[in-house]
Protein backbone atom coordinates (compact mmCIF):
# COMPACT_ATOMS: atom_id res chain seq x y z
CA UNK A 1 0.00 0.00 0.00
CA UNK A 2 2.81 2.22 0.56
CA UNK A 3 4.15 1.87 -2.22
CA UNK A 4 1.47 2.84 -4.18
CA UNK A 5 0.97 5.60 -1.94
CA UNK A 6 4.12 7.18 -2.74
CA UNK A 7 3.97 6.25 -6.86
CA UNK A 8 0.68 8.70 -6.23
CA UNK A 9 2.72 11.22 -4.98
CA UNK A 10 5.33 11.24 -7.34
CA UNK A 11 3.15 11.89 -10.08
CA UNK A 12 1.13 14.30 -8.21
CA UNK A 13 4.10 16.37 -7.79
CA UNK A 14 5.27 15.90 -11.05
CA UNK A 15 2.46 17.38 -12.16
CA UNK A 16 2.76 20.18 -10.35
CA UNK A 17 6.31 20.61 -11.36
CA UNK A 18 5.15 20.82 -14.95
CA UNK A 19 2.49 23.13 -14.15
CA UNK A 20 4.89 25.19 -12.20
CA UNK A 21 7.59 25.34 -14.72
CA UNK A 22 5.04 25.80 -17.73
CA UNK A 23 3.33 29.12 -15.49
CA UNK A 24 7.34 30.47 -15.02
CA UNK A 25 7.78 30.25 -18.68
CA UNK A 26 4.98 32.02 -19.59
CA UNK A 27 5.70 34.54 -17.01
CA UNK A 28 8.65 34.54 -18.86
CA UNK A 29 7.75 34.86 -22.31
CA UNK A 30 5.17 37.76 -21.73
CA UNK A 31 7.97 39.89 -19.30
CA UNK A 32 10.18 39.59 -22.59
CA UNK A 33 7.67 40.61 -24.98
CA UNK A 34 6.17 43.01 -22.35
CA UNK A 35 6.29 46.33 -24.49
CA UNK A 36 5.20 44.86 -28.06
CA UNK A 37 1.90 45.74 -29.27
CA UNK A 38 -0.70 45.10 -32.35
CA UNK A 39 -1.83 48.61 -33.67
CA UNK A 40 -5.35 48.72 -34.71
CA UNK A 41 -5.91 49.29 -38.18
CA UNK A 42 -8.41 51.99 -39.28
CA UNK A 43 -11.77 50.77 -40.40
CA UNK A 44 -12.11 51.36 -43.69
CA UNK A 45 -15.44 49.28 -44.21
CA UNK A 46 -17.99 47.72 -42.69
CA UNK A 47 -18.35 43.98 -43.48
CA UNK A 48 -21.43 41.77 -42.98
CA UNK A 49 -21.37 40.91 -39.63
CA UNK A 50 -23.73 37.71 -38.14
CA UNK A 51 -23.59 38.35 -33.88
CA UNK A 52 -24.60 34.71 -32.74
CA UNK A 53 -25.65 34.45 -29.13
CA UNK A 54 -25.96 30.81 -28.18
CA UNK A 55 -28.24 30.31 -24.87
CA UNK A 56 -30.12 27.45 -22.96
CA UNK A 57 -31.93 28.55 -19.93
CA UNK A 58 -31.15 32.04 -19.23
CA UNK A 59 -33.80 33.89 -18.47
CA UNK A 60 -31.97 35.50 -15.53
CA UNK A 61 -29.02 37.51 -18.27
CA UNK A 62 -30.84 36.62 -22.22
CA UNK A 63 -32.66 40.31 -22.13
CA UNK A 64 -29.27 42.28 -20.69
CA UNK A 65 -26.91 39.93 -23.66
CA UNK A 66 -29.75 40.90 -26.69
CA UNK A 67 -30.31 44.62 -25.70
CA UNK A 68 -26.56 44.63 -25.61
CA UNK A 69 -26.22 42.66 -29.15
CA UNK A 70 -28.57 45.20 -30.58
CA UNK A 71 -26.87 48.46 -29.41
CA UNK A 72 -23.80 47.27 -31.33
CA UNK A 73 -22.64 50.11 -33.28
CA UNK A 74 -22.67 49.03 -36.58
CA UNK A 75 -24.37 49.49 -39.81
CA UNK A 76 -27.62 48.62 -39.75
CA UNK A 77 -27.90 46.93 -43.10
CA UNK A 78 -24.89 45.00 -42.41
CA UNK A 79 -25.68 43.39 -39.18
CA UNK A 80 -27.66 40.24 -38.47
CA UNK A 81 -28.90 38.88 -34.83
CA UNK A 82 -28.97 35.47 -34.11
CA UNK A 83 -30.28 34.31 -30.71
CA UNK A 84 -29.49 30.49 -30.73
CA UNK A 85 -32.17 29.45 -28.15
CA UNK A 86 -32.16 25.55 -27.13
CA UNK A 87 -33.84 26.40 -23.36
CA UNK A 88 -36.49 24.36 -22.51
CA UNK A 89 -37.49 27.18 -19.71
CA UNK A 90 -39.61 30.57 -19.78
CA UNK A 91 -36.02 32.21 -21.08
CA UNK A 92 -37.75 31.07 -24.89
CA UNK A 93 -40.79 33.58 -23.93
CA UNK A 94 -38.30 36.30 -22.77
CA UNK A 95 -36.50 36.60 -25.85
CA UNK A 96 -38.69 36.18 -28.15
CA UNK A 97 -40.12 39.28 -26.52
CA UNK A 98 -37.03 41.07 -26.92
CA UNK A 99 -36.21 39.77 -30.46
CA UNK A 100 -39.68 41.04 -31.55
CA UNK A 101 -39.42 44.44 -30.23
CA UNK A 102 -35.72 44.89 -31.67
CA UNK A 103 -37.41 43.50 -35.30
CA UNK A 104 -39.69 46.66 -34.95
CA UNK A 105 -36.97 48.81 -34.62
CA UNK A 106 -36.03 47.29 -38.34
CA UNK A 107 -33.15 45.47 -36.64
CA UNK A 108 -32.26 41.84 -38.37
CA UNK A 109 -32.22 39.97 -35.57
CA UNK A 110 -34.17 35.97 -35.50
CA UNK A 111 -34.77 33.58 -32.43
CA UNK A 112 -33.61 30.32 -33.99
CA UNK A 113 -33.93 27.05 -32.16
CA UNK A 114 -34.00 23.33 -33.13
CA UNK A 115 -35.62 20.34 -33.03
CA UNK A 116 -33.18 18.87 -30.78
CA UNK A 117 -30.22 19.99 -28.91
CA UNK A 118 -27.64 17.67 -30.35
CA UNK A 119 -24.07 18.65 -30.43
CA UNK A 120 -25.08 20.85 -27.55
CA UNK A 121 -23.39 24.53 -28.37
CA UNK A 122 -21.58 23.47 -30.98
CA UNK A 123 -24.43 21.77 -32.77
CA UNK A 124 -26.45 25.11 -32.15
CA UNK A 125 -23.68 27.95 -34.06
CA UNK A 126 -23.48 25.27 -36.60
CA UNK A 127 -27.15 24.80 -36.72
CA UNK A 128 -26.94 28.84 -36.75
CA UNK A 129 -24.11 29.57 -39.52
CA UNK A 130 -26.41 27.53 -42.23
CA UNK A 131 -28.82 30.74 -42.37
CA UNK A 132 -26.48 33.04 -41.06
CA UNK A 133 -25.17 35.78 -43.81
CA UNK A 134 -21.94 37.44 -42.35
CA UNK A 135 -18.60 37.21 -43.81
CA UNK A 136 -17.81 37.41 -40.06
CA UNK A 137 -19.16 35.39 -37.31
CA UNK A 138 -18.92 37.43 -33.74
CA UNK A 139 -20.21 34.89 -30.62
CA UNK A 140 -21.37 35.58 -27.22
CA UNK A 141 -22.34 33.73 -24.38
CA UNK A 142 -25.25 34.58 -22.03
CA UNK A 143 -23.32 36.50 -19.28
CA UNK A 144 -21.69 38.47 -21.74
CA UNK A 145 -22.70 42.35 -22.88
CA UNK A 146 -20.22 43.42 -25.38
CA UNK A 147 -19.86 47.08 -25.61
CA UNK A 148 -21.26 49.12 -28.72
CA UNK A 149 -17.99 49.55 -29.91
CA UNK A 150 -16.71 46.02 -30.13
CA UNK A 151 -17.01 45.19 -33.92
CA UNK A 152 -15.53 48.77 -34.88
CA UNK A 153 -12.48 47.57 -32.48
CA UNK A 154 -11.81 43.71 -33.73
CA UNK A 155 -12.94 43.84 -37.60
CA UNK A 156 -9.87 45.89 -38.34
CA UNK A 157 -7.52 43.58 -37.78
CA UNK A 158 -9.36 41.32 -39.94
CA UNK A 159 -7.42 43.45 -42.98
CA UNK A 160 -5.29 40.78 -42.84
CA UNK A 161 -6.50 38.22 -44.95
CA UNK A 162 -4.47 35.06 -42.96
CA UNK A 163 -6.22 36.40 -39.89
CA UNK A 164 -8.94 33.62 -38.77
CA UNK A 165 -10.19 34.82 -35.26
CA UNK A 166 -10.01 38.00 -33.21
CA UNK A 167 -10.35 37.11 -29.67
CA UNK A 168 -11.49 39.94 -26.73
CA UNK A 169 -10.06 40.05 -22.99
CA UNK A 170 -13.15 38.85 -21.03
CA UNK A 171 -13.73 42.28 -18.66
CA UNK A 172 -15.86 42.43 -15.19
CA UNK A 173 -19.18 43.50 -14.03
CA UNK A 174 -18.92 42.42 -10.77
CA UNK A 175 -15.54 42.11 -9.79
CA UNK A 176 -15.73 43.91 -6.69
CA UNK A 177 -18.88 41.79 -5.29
CA UNK A 178 -17.10 39.84 -3.09
CA UNK A 179 -14.13 37.65 -1.88
CA UNK A 180 -14.97 35.25 -4.73
CA UNK A 181 -15.65 37.33 -7.99
CA UNK A 182 -12.30 39.30 -6.90
CA UNK A 183 -10.46 35.81 -6.90
CA UNK A 184 -12.68 35.15 -10.06
CA UNK A 185 -11.81 38.18 -12.02
CA UNK A 186 -7.83 37.53 -10.58
CA UNK A 187 -7.98 33.97 -12.58
CA UNK A 188 -9.33 35.40 -15.81
CA UNK A 189 -7.13 38.31 -15.73
CA UNK A 190 -3.95 36.29 -15.45
CA UNK A 191 -5.28 34.36 -18.23
CA UNK A 192 -6.07 36.84 -20.65
CA UNK A 193 -3.43 39.31 -19.71
CA UNK A 194 -0.66 37.03 -19.44
CA UNK A 195 -1.13 33.93 -20.76
CA UNK A 196 -3.11 34.86 -24.45
CA UNK A 197 -1.12 37.61 -24.31
CA UNK A 198 2.10 35.89 -24.23
CA UNK A 199 0.83 33.64 -26.71
CA UNK A 200 -0.17 35.76 -29.09
CA UNK A 201 2.31 38.05 -28.82
CA UNK A 202 5.18 34.83 -29.44
CA UNK A 203 3.56 33.09 -32.23
CA UNK A 204 2.27 29.83 -29.95
CA UNK A 205 -1.14 27.79 -30.65
CA UNK A 206 -3.87 30.04 -29.11
CA UNK A 207 -6.99 28.99 -28.55
CA UNK A 208 -10.83 31.02 -28.78
CA UNK A 209 -12.64 30.91 -25.44
CA UNK A 210 -15.86 30.36 -26.72
CA UNK A 211 -16.94 33.96 -26.62
CA UNK A 212 -16.12 37.19 -26.68
CA UNK A 213 -14.54 36.86 -30.32
CA UNK A 214 -14.75 36.93 -34.20
CA UNK A 215 -14.30 34.23 -36.71
CA UNK A 216 -13.83 34.82 -40.13
CA UNK A 217 -16.18 32.45 -41.66
CA UNK A 218 -14.01 30.83 -44.34
CA UNK A 219 -11.92 29.85 -41.46
CA UNK A 220 -14.59 28.11 -39.78
CA UNK A 221 -15.67 26.38 -42.91
CA UNK A 222 -12.00 25.49 -44.24
CA UNK A 223 -11.06 24.25 -40.60
CA UNK A 224 -13.99 21.84 -40.70
CA UNK A 225 -16.64 23.72 -38.65
CA UNK A 226 -18.21 23.21 -35.34
CA UNK A 227 -18.07 19.19 -34.10
CA UNK A 228 -20.22 18.08 -31.26
CA UNK A 229 -18.09 15.18 -30.14
CA UNK A 230 -15.75 17.26 -27.73
CA UNK A 231 -15.84 18.76 -24.72
CA UNK A 232 -14.35 21.64 -26.04
CA UNK A 233 -14.88 22.47 -29.68
CA UNK A 234 -13.80 25.85 -29.14
CA UNK A 235 -9.93 24.79 -28.27
CA UNK A 236 -10.38 21.95 -31.33
CA UNK A 237 -11.63 24.72 -33.94
CA UNK A 238 -8.82 27.27 -32.46
CA UNK A 239 -6.03 24.13 -33.07
CA UNK A 240 -7.53 23.18 -36.93
CA UNK A 241 -7.19 26.51 -37.99
CA UNK A 242 -3.61 27.02 -36.67
CA UNK A 243 -2.90 24.25 -38.35
CA UNK A 244 -4.01 24.89 -42.17
CA UNK A 245 -2.41 28.37 -41.75
CA UNK A 246 -4.63 30.57 -40.17
CA UNK A 247 -3.59 33.24 -37.27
Amino acid sequence: MSGILFLIYLFAAFCLAVYGFNTCLIAFLFWRKRRASIPQPPLTEMPRVTVQLPIYNELYVVERLIDAAAALDWQRGRLQIQVLDDSDDETTAIAQARVDCFRRRGIDIALVRRADRSGFKAGALAAGLQSATGEFIAIFDAYFAPPPDFLKKTIPYFAASEVGLVQARWGHLNATYSALTRAQSLALDGRFVVEQTTRSRNGLFFNFNGTAGVWRRECIEQSGGWQGDTLSEDLVLSYRAQMDGWK
